[in-house]
């Protein structure tokens, strides 16, 4: 039997191409975007098998209300898929107020209001699968991406804690950790601090690191979202892309020994 699937951020990029993918094997899709005139191409083609809906992810009244519809439309929600969010390039100190803002009620609250709304249905029906786009910046980092990595890394905290917390209703938790791919993500999609000269040496070696083989092909990660939404026991985190794993296992065997130089002083200071 087909799944009823909830994606918000559809309009372009992964989310669109997903949606696309999934609408091809016959499921049914709930297709959320700011902009819904970008989803007509796949209303023309899949008809009502396809609910294009509005949605701003940082309103959370809307994003109930979209969740509702959805439900009273196709009957269920078997999978959420949180993948509305942006990038926001820049040094931590150029970042101003509304920057800050913005990267976090997107990448953060967005993703929680809409958990938020489709669980209690997930509940009632005793199964489903949230999938959070989160990020390796949610689990490493990058210069001039401070503020994005902090929405990950945020948007990783929240995730882990809620898989412990809705197993016992049936309900699975991912979290899909891309590397760099070749989607709009960091180009018109992207927003970009004021830059201060202090930090142009920064990006330029920030820069001159990023080679051609550094992004993958978007459209190559369907069979692997598709294997994790068809998973009886889907993991908790899948990497996309060859770079993300040796880069997060490099950046993990520092930590680790850097842990263990200073674990003589971490034990002191439990005080007994």
């Amino acid at each position: 039997m087909g799944k009823t699937i909830f994606i918000t951020g559809a309009s372009k990029g992964f989310g669109k191409i997903w949606a696309a993918a999934f609408l091809k094997r016959g499921d049914k899709v709930v297709a959320t975007a700011r902009n819904t005139e970008a989803l007509n191409d796949l209303v023309k083609q899949y008809g009502d098998a396809i609910l294009p809906l509005p949605l701003d992810v940082t309103d959370r009244a809307q994003s109930f209300a979209a969740v509702k519809k959805a439900k009273e439309h196709f009957g269920r929600i078997d999978v959420l898929i949180n993948n509305a969010g942006f990038g926001l390039f820049g040094a931590v100190e150029e970042t101003s107020e509304q920057e800050a803002r913005a990267q976090i009620e997107t990448n953060v609250f967005g993703v929680l209001w809409v958990t938020q709304a489709v669980l209690p249905i997930m509940r009632a029906q005793r199964g489903g699968h949230i999938i959070q786009v989160s990020s390796l910046l949610g689990i490493v980092t990058l210069p001039v991406l401070g503020l994005y990595n902090a929405s990950k890394f945020a948007v990783e905290g929240l995730s882990e804690t809620l898989a412990t917390e809705v197993k016992g209703f049936g309900i699975n938790v991912s979290l899909i950790e891309p590397n760099g791919f070749s989607t709009d993500w960091a180009g018109g999609s992207a927003t970009h601090t004021t830059p201060m000269p202090e930090y142009e040496p920064v990006k330029a070696a920030f820069q001159a690191g990023l080679t051609e083989d550094s992004f993958g092909n978007p459209e190559a990660t369907v069979d692997a979202v598709l294997k994790l939404v068809d998973s009886p026991k889907p993991p908790l985190r899948l990497f996309l892309g060859k770079v993300a794993y040796p880069f997060a296992k490099s950046v993990y065997a520092e930590r680790l020994a850097t842990w263990e130089e200073w674990k003589d002083v971490a034990e002191k200071a439990h005080g007994k």
